[in-house]
């Protein structure tokens, strides 16, 4: 009871003001100790680097098959999603995800990716101004992965309106959460409605879901929670990286010239947005016995964690400088993605379309600049803008 007193925090990294701006508030709960108890949520917080890549990398004592999220509602809705699941059952679910949306099949549509970042880049040169949100960062999810998941055109917009946000209602029973559950709900309703009608495009990502839940492979619902996983990986994580990066460059100018000096160093500048402004904050897990951390610091058995992605990638015992924006950093250890059997099975989607995006800009546009407020809706566990008006210098 003593070392947890010394770990404990009243500090609350869900109200509007830590979600605007969470990085010190991270930073005090990794200096309590190598994890901190979160007494308004009754959960512990891992922050620095080597705990939570540890965390991450032991899915037996970090278990995930209780929940990924903050309350009862989401982790009883997601029973069926793979953040949601441990070995073998996430093993042979992944299959299905990774089989379609790994590099191998990635890699036959890597030319029309980088074909329609370079339209993206031209069209923006011609308009001076845009908002770097809808108007980029939607730009390739709309246009060519879904193309790639074989999602209907019409009901396209509808079901971006559903996605983007929706995992606030993953965060901790609060107003917050509870407001965002009917996004969530409408877009599995949306979701299953196009399931049941089959209306999937046949030879898409989707289809090879749906395929095998109608052969008897996998139940009906996992196939659906395994669609709503594909459009995740389609949004929050490719949405927020690219708006970050464009909204990191404008803030400083002077990397953007280094990387219009020299286009080859966009691969390590998209690793360094990622670490700096890690698009998924963080998820929870349950632990399954007790863990010694050191420095007196020993969770219970049965313990709900949050395992702090964003807190890691800007830990000073691991990153010197941590919160300076260095593309000549190249973080190829940043923990933004996750690590282990959750690794982020979308990254390798998120990865190419950031890449093509930045590489695009960078052969065409001398840099960026604000053309007004940015404005950033606060989520529990997603870190990106709403709407960043720019223009081109």
């Amino acid at each position: 009871m003593k070392a947890l007193a010394r770990i404990s925090s009243d500090i609350d990294l869900f109200s509007d003001e830590a979600l605007h701006n969470p990085y010190p508030l991270y930073k005090e709960l990794r200096d309590l100790g190598p994890a901190a108890y979160l007494r308004k949520h009754g959960v512990y917080h891992l922050g620095r680097y080597d705990q939570v890549r540890e965390a991450l990398r032991d899915w037996q004592t970090f278990s995930s098959a209780q929940g990924a999220g903050l309350n009862d509602t989401i982790n009883s809705a997601w029973k069926d999603a793979l953040i949601c699941m441990d070995p073998p059952k996430h093993t042979e679910m992944r299959k299905l995800f990774i089989d379609r949306i790994g590099p191998r099949h990635l890699k036959s549509v890597e030319e029309t990716i980088h074909t329609r970042a370079k339209e993206l880049a031209l069209r923006l040169l011609e308009r001076k101004e845009f908002d770097a949100v809808s108007d980029v960062a939607h730009d390739l999810p709309l246009n060519v992965i879904f193309d790639l998941i074989g999602w209907p055109e019409e009901v396209r917009g509808e079901l971006l309106g559903y996605a983007v946000g929706s995992f606030d209602s993953c965060g901790p029973d609060a107003p917050r959460m509870r407001s965002a559950l009917p996004r969530m709900e409408a877009m599995m309703a949306f979701i299953t409605k196009t399931y049941d009608e089959n209306r999937l495009t046949p030879g898409g990502f989707g289809s090879t879901v749906a395929d095998a839940a109608r052969r008897g492979e996998i139940p009906r619902e996992a196939a659906i929670t395994l669609l709503a996983g594909y459009v995740v990986a389609a949004f929050d994580t490719t949405i927020n990286a690219i708006g970050n990066g464009l909204w990191l460059f404008s803030q400083h100018p002077e990397q953007w010239q280094r990387v219009r000096q020299d286009p080859s160093k966009v691969p390590a500048a998209f690793l360094e947005i990622v670490r700096i402004e890690a698009p998924l904050q963080h998820l929870s897990r349950i632990t399954t016995r007790e863990v010694d951390l050191g420095e007196g610091v020993v969770l219970p058995a049965g313990a709900r964690v949050v395992v702090s992605y964003a807190s890691a990638n800007r830990d000073e015992r691991h990153f010197p400088d941590p919160d300076q924006f260095d593309i000549e950093r190249n973080p190829l250890d940043h923990l933004a993605f996750g690590l282990g059997n959750h690794t982020c099975a979308g990254q390798g989607l998120a990865r190419l379309e950031g890449l093509a995006v930045f590489s695009a800009l960078a052969q065409n546009i001398d840099g960026f600049a604000m053309a007004g407020p940015a404005q950033r809706d606060p989520n529990s566990i997603t870190r990106g803008f709403s709407h960043l008006p720019m223009r081109i210098q």
